[in-house]
């Protein structure tokens, strides 16, 4: 069996235990337990998608992420009332002075 063979099959076995878990997770609920295996089979996903691209000589690197997505920054100032109470880094609150 070839390494190719070898991540092949590891890719079908999780797409089994990634259908299993979610039909685990149908019946029983999204509890914190079963929400952890989703997550664990996740990063099994991600860790085995890194071990392919590591064997195919590619630089490391997030699998299956082209680029970084473009989050857009309003210039519209922020609601006031988030900074009610807010201390200024080292300056303290309104009411006290510095030494």
């Amino acid at each position: 069996m070839s390494v190719q063979d070898d991540l092949t099959a590891v890719e079908r076995s999780l797409d089994a235990l990634v259908q299993a878990v979610g039909k685990l997770q149908t019946r029983i609920g999204g509890g914190l337990d079963v929400r952890r295996v989703r997550s664990d089979t996740d990063h099994l996903r991600e860790s085995l998608a890194l071990l392919k691209q590591g064997l195919a000589g590619a630089p490391p690197g997030r699998p299956d992420k082209a680029e970084d997505e473009m989050v857009p920054i309003p210039d519209t100032p922020y609601n006031a009332a988030l900074w009610t109470d807010a201390e200024d880094e080292g300056l303290g609150a309104k009411d006290r002075h510095a030494p």
